[in-house]
This record gives structure tokens, sequence and C-alpha cells, in this order.
């Protein structure tokens, strides 16, 4: 083909793509689970994480299977024990035109702590920083309190923000501190420019977040000019949409219609394994947990749960499988552990407890209640797969062991306040582990709380185990990959035999779309407009 004939081809290509329908080159996502800000800061929770993943760029982002590969950092080296350097992207700008450089990282890792109010800090990947060094605009030099080989991955969760629009949006008395503009400003769209592929139009809180497309992206340009993503909580409000057309895209597809759906040729269905963890949480910090009585409803005049072999029986009471049969119609695997076969941290000969429910009763008696006693287990309702489900099923195989069980499921944006407030004494709940190794899920969930240096954040039972503590801290401190592997299972199979939480499930996602496009799916369950391909 000749150049010019080349030109020509291109200029009517471009031609045609103008010519395209608006709607032709929008994207419309309905989601379960709706962010709660606009702030990256904010909160570590899945929908608020995939949110920002459109608007903002970290250092080190994920691949679909999350490994670790160039972010906004085009290399990074550990250049003595206690020193991580990073250098960063020379091509890149933010949506309000500044380049990237160092002074942008240093003010958005110190902003995560600054954050109020958060309900599930990000802490917990940034508390090992101690100093921040601007080498020069390009390199910056990260200093933790040791060493810390697994600070790259867990810097994939913090987003970079323009400090210049952080400034330009800071309140007075927010100008002199490391917080600068507030959650609610960046919620309002102040403040809010990341380097990312799409930036933020308009936020209408349950209705519609719409995004178009940023030209300026130093990556991959997003096949659609503008995206909308929808919260639709309702599961068969979900795949109506979808089959009427309203969106071209859902998440977290309801069990009982997978299969359908599969069967329909005007939809496609998308599969992926996760690392969402599905586990019970307990009380271990009150003398009289909270709704936990007798047979008579007294409360009891000690915590059942701090015996271990209460903790063993309600593991045994649990038949993982019936749940992943019949409740989960096959879209999870049982596990009695944290990571799932495959990953960083997984155990080979570490199984879920073996259903026994004679053994279960032999326990509570041993432990002194041979007549059992009642509780009440809290749990969301359609946050994770036919989670109310899992939560009823639970508490009827528990009845059958003598712990009556009253099950309260309640939405997710009243039930994680409360978790986080400790309302709870025994919660069904979930984890999505996007570092792809345990270390995160025990920072969150299973180390002694300590507010101060990130630990805990989300320990809703306030669970402490010292060997697990000291065990993790060896892991993070051991340069060896392997070796520090090798801590990270004694590490799991210490808080498992101990009964510190109880591994129900792990997750298997699905998605469905028109049959026009394609979205291949994530380990991490994040639904991301700029991965959805054209077919």
């Amino acid at each position: 083909m000749s150049t010019a004939a080349f030109r020509a081809g291109a200029l009517l290509l471009a031609l045609i793509l103008t010519a395209l329908p608006a709607r032709a080159q929008e994207l419309r996502i309905g989601v379960q689970v709706e962010t709660t800000s606009l702030d990256p800061h904010f909160a570590s929770l899945s929908a608020n994480l995939a949110t920002a993943m459109h608007v903002y760029g970290a250092l080190v982002e994920r691949d679909e299977t999350l490994r670790i590969r160039p972010g906004l950092a085009e290399s990074w080296a550990l250049i003595d024990d206690s020193t991580w350097e990073f250098r960063l992207r020379r091509d890149v700008r933010f949506h309000d035109g500044s380049p990237l450089t160092a002074a942008d990282v240093k003010a958005s890792i110190e902003r995560v702590a600054a954050v109020p109010n958060s309900p599930s800090p990000l802490t917990g990947y940034t508390r090992r920083i101690r100093a921040i060094e601007i080498v020069d605009p390009h390199t910056v030099r990260l200093r933790t309190d040791g060493l810390f080989t697994l600070l790259p991955s867990y810097l994939s969760g913090i987003s970079i923000m323009s400090r210049t629009a952080l400034e330009s949006a800071a309140l007075p008395e927010n100008r002199s501190g490391p917080l600068l503009a507030t959650s609610e400003q960046i919620n309002a769209g102040k403040g809010a420019a990341g380097t990312g592929p799409f930036r933020v139009v308009e936020w209408k809180r349950g209705e519609q977040l719409v995004l178009e497309r940023f030209d300026g992206y130093h990556g991959e340009k997003p096949a659609w000019r503008r995206v909308v993503i929808v919260p639709i909580a309702n599961n068969s409000a979900r795949v109506a949409a979808l089959l009427s057309g309203h969106v071209d895209l859902i998440d977290y597809v309801p069990l009982a219609d997978v299969a359908g759906l599969k069967r329909n040729p005007k939809v496609r269905v998308r599969d992926s394994v996760t690392t969402r963890i599905i586990f019970l949480a307990m009380d271990r910090h009150r003398d009289q947990p909270l709704l936990v009585v007798d047979k008579n409803g007294r409360p009891l005049d000690r915590n059942p749960f701090d015996d271990i072999r209460v903790r063993q029986a309600i593991s045994k009471a649990i038949d993982r499988r019936a749940i992943v049969d019949h409740v989960m119609e096959g879209h999870a695997a049982a596990t009695g552990q944290i990571m799932p076969e495959g990953f960083v941290g997984h155990i080979a000969d570490l199984a879920a407890d073996r259903f026994d429910p004679a053994a279960a009763r032999r326990l509570l008696a041993e432990a002194g209640y041979p007549d059992g006693f009642g509780l009440t287990l809290h749990g969301p309702r359609n946050r994770y797969p036919n989670d109310a489900q899992i939560a009823q099923a639970i508490g009827q195989m528990l009845a059958r062991i003598g712990i009556q069980t009253n099950v309260v499921t309640v939405p997710p944006a009243a039930f994680f306040p409360a978790s986080g407030r400790l309302e709870y004494s025994f919660l069904l709940t979930g984890y999505g582990i996007v570092t792809g190794e345990p270390s995160s899920f025990m920072t969150f969930s299973l180390l002694t709380w300590d507010k101060d240096r990130g630990r805990g954040a989300g320990n809703r039972g306030r669970y402490s185990n010292p060997r697990l503590d000291a065990l993790y801290d060896e892991a993070l401190a051991t340069a060896d990959p392997a070796r520090a592997e090798e801590v990270l299972r004694r590490a799991t199979r210490e808080v498992v035999e101990d009964v510190g939480f109880v591994p129900l499930l792990h997750n298997l996602h699905s998605w469905a779309m028109r049959p026009d496009i394609d979205y291949a799916g994530r380990t991490d369950e994040y639904t991301l407009a700029h991965h959805v391909r054209r077919r």
C-alpha cells in the first residue's frame, strides 16, 4: 500500500469513528458495590480501589493474576537494608496538566495516614515507611524501619495524586499538613487529578459515576471515550439491566444465573479464580461478648471464644463442601487457610477441617458447654456472592451442635461501619487479597491491633497472637523470597491451628457482558473499563 493510500485509509477510519453514535463509544458497567469515596486514600475497600485504578496510577501495578509490574515507576531497587529507590517515568502527566514528579509521590504517601474517619485505612500498606527522600524530580527513596522486601508489592495499592491539584483544593487549615484536600472535597471533584486512563466527570452517589477518557494517558488508550458505572445492588436487577441493554457488562453474576447466561447466545460469561477469602471472625476482646447468651437468654459469665475447643467446634461444625456444592453451586473452593492453591503462601498439606458434628459436640462439652449456648451471627447482604445464604447455612449447621444461632444480615453500607465499630461479636466477612500473598491479610485482619503501627485495622474480633506477630515480622524482614514464603507458611499454620479465624471459602468470580466485547476478568475481582476490549 502506498503512503498516500495508507493516509487516506487512516483518514477514512478516523471519520467513521468520529461519526459513530456516542453510545458506540460509551461503556456502561453495572456493579454490585458502589465506591464509598472518590478519595483513593479513604478506604481499603475493593470497590474503592477498583474505582481508583480508573483515575489514578500507582508506582507499581498488578496484572490480572496479581503479578507486579512497572507502573508510574519504571524501575525500583533495594539499595540498602532499609532503603528502596524508585525511578519515575518521565512521560507522565496528571489530568490537571502537571507533570509527575517525586514531590507528588511524597505528598501522596504522606497523605495516606492523614485521612480521617476511614472505615478501613490504607496505612497497613505504608506504615513501615519512616522517611521519604526526593533525590531528584524523577527519583524518590523510601526509608523503612528495617528490611521490608514486600514494599513494592504493598505500594500497588497506593494511588499517586497531583500535589498541585491537592494544594489548589486545600482548605486554609489543611495547607500546612499532609492531608491537603479533604475526602469531601475530592468527592465533589476538587483535587481529584490522577494519571489514570480516565478522569472524573460526575459522581451522583447511588446513581452513576461518569468517566471520560484522558487522551494524555501515558499507557495504552482505552477503547471507550466515556464510561458510566452504575451501582445495581440487586442481583436480579443487575442481570435484567444487562439483558435489556441498559448496561453492557455486569460483575458479581448471581450464581443461580451463571448457567443460563452461558447458554444465552446474546451474552458472554467470563470466570476467574480469586484470592478473596470468606471467613468467620470472633470477639476475643470482651469478657462478655455482645449477643452471646446461655440457653435461657442470659449473658454468659465468660467469653466462650477464648476457649480453643469452642473455636475448634465451630470450625468442625461447618460443612464447607455442602456450602460449595449447594449454596455456591460449585462457584467456590472450600479452604482451611489463607491463600488458594497456586499462590504464594499456600500450604499443600493444610486442609480445611473435616465436617464432624459429633466431634464438635464433644469439644463443646469439654469446654463446659454440654447444652451449647446462643449467639448472633452478623453478615453482609449482597456484598459477596450468596453471602446471606452462606450465613443462614452456617447458622443451621451450628444449631445442630447446640449453638443456637440468630442470623442477621444487613446491607454493606451498614455492615462494614458497624463491624469497624466492633458492634458484632461473631461475623461472616471477606477480604480480597490483592497482593497475592498472605501478609496483607494478616496485616489487616489477624495481627494484634495497633493503630499507631497500622496493624489489625480490620481485626474485628481483636484477635491477638504474639507468635503470629513475631513470625510476620520475621517474614517481612527476610530478603530471600523463598525463605520469606516459608516463614509466612509457618505464620499461616500458627493462626489456623490456633483458630484465630475460621476460613471457609475462596470465591470464583463471574462477569457477564454483551457478546461483542470481552473482559478476561481479574483475580482481585476488579472490573476495569480500560481492560474491556471490543471484539
